[in-house]
């Protein structure tokens, strides 16, 4: 990888900030940036996935116990870098019983301690793992009776008493979503849930879903490198009052400019399992690595910043969830709420993006099945 076109503001320039300084909490960026300093969130920066309020740019908690690239961060960094995520604005803090296994829920759980409620937080359930040893059986699970002890866990990891919001993580072809539903609604009789959502589901599952308890939010993948919830997602969001939550919102990286037409991936890397990223594809799809250098060059902003500012101005109650490992990338992404685009420029910009057909796959062919299924119908009883 390498740092050609990031303009202005640098991914690479900022990793000074770590360090000894984030070991501390101290987290101010560094001088090589003040050609285009990085702006804070804005004070108060809020939006609401349905009647949940949260920070307008949050974080995803995903890969702090492994990166992409399969080395281990440190794990006092990870969580100095979650509470200076916290002091920096973020309100919102996403994570899954699948990150790690279980690890990125026990990290997020220590670090939020001194604020717990003053934030936001997910988790979801979904995948077969055993809730006590992170081991993964085949395929999914969204047995009641399993939603009730992957919640018990996910509760212990997270130091808490209550998940503000739990997705399914992926729609079990097993169980009826009413069935998913109810064993939900009874999480939240008990305290132990808020709100709930679902992510990569089908359509009709959602509306099922939505109709058997309301959801607060959806979780899909959505950047400028993958626009598939433009077509019936988003509009059914908006139809229902939704919320809509885009993961990998820079695209495993590759909004920010770190990865160029001759980045191949080491073993165990998923990004090497995606075609998108495929020497064949690669050289045509940075067209919008491109095209993010010239929009940073503009707004002086930095790429990354770009494509989340892009993400925020489709929807109001669009709220994505970066994540990192790095605190200096957590400052940048936060800025990107500052960024502002007039409607002819919003325009303008769309109609670049849209103009640039995206080459290859989003996912490896064994994660994509269970993206877009449909749960069975409800039993009559």
């Amino acid at each position: 990888m390498n740092d050609r076109g990031l303009t202005r503001v640098s991914r690479r320039s900022l990793l000074g900030v770590a360090g000894a300084g984030l070991a501390a909490a101290s987290l101010a960026t560094a001088d090589t940036v003040s050609a285009a300093p990085v702006a804070a969130m804005p004070a108060g920066d809020r939006r609401k996935l349905g009647a949940l309020e949260v920070s307008s740019i949050g974080i995803g908690v995903q890969n702090n116990s492994r990166k992409y690239t399969t080395e281990t961060p440190y794990r006092p960094e990870q969580i100095a870098l979650l509470r200076a995520a916290f002091d920096h604005g973020v309100t919102f803090f996403d994570t899954a019983e699948a990150y790690g296994p279980l690890e990125c829920e026990r990290i997020l759980g220590e670090a939020i301690q001194p604020f717990r409620d003053r934030v936001v937080i997910t988790s979801k359930f979904g995948w077969n793992i055993d809730p006590e040893t992170g081991k993964r059986g085949p395929g999914l699970n969204s047995r009641p009776e399993h939603i009730r002890q992957a919640v018990e866990g996910s509760l212990r990891r997270l130091r808490t008493d209550h998940i503000d919001l739990l997705y399914q993580h992926r729609v079990d072809p097993d169980v009826p979503i009413e069935d998913v539903a109810g064993a939900v609604q009874d999480l939240m009789r008990q305290g132990k849930v808020r709100h709930w959502g679902l992510s990569e589901m089908g359509i009709g599952t959602l509306r099922r879903a939505h109709a058997a308890l309301p959801l607060t939010a959806v979780q899909n993948e959505y950047s400028m490198l993958w626009r598939g919830p433009e077509r019936d997602v988003l509009p059914v969001c908006e139809e229902l009052g939704i919320g809509f939550v885009p993961w990998s919102p820079l695209g495993v990286q590759f909004l920010t400019g770190w990865i160029d037409a001759d980045t191949r991936f080491a073993p165990g890397d998923i990004r090497g399992g995606e075609s998108r990223f495929a020497p064949e594809n690669l050289a045509h799809n940075l067209q919008l690595v491109t095209l993010l250098q010239r929009w940073a060059e503009r707004k002086q902003a930095a790429p990354a910043q770009i494509a989340l500012a892009w993400l925020m101005a489709q929807k109001p109650w669009i709220v994505p969830i970066p994540g990192t490992t790095n605190a200096a990338h957590m400052i940048q992404n936060n800025g990107a709420s500052a960024v502002r685009f007039t409607t002819a420029e919003i325009g303008e910009l769309n109609a670049a993006v849209r103009a640039v057909e995206v080459l290859g796959q989003r996912l490896p062919d064994a994660v994509l099945v269970h993206s877009g299924r449909e749960a069975p119908p409800a039993v009559r009883r």
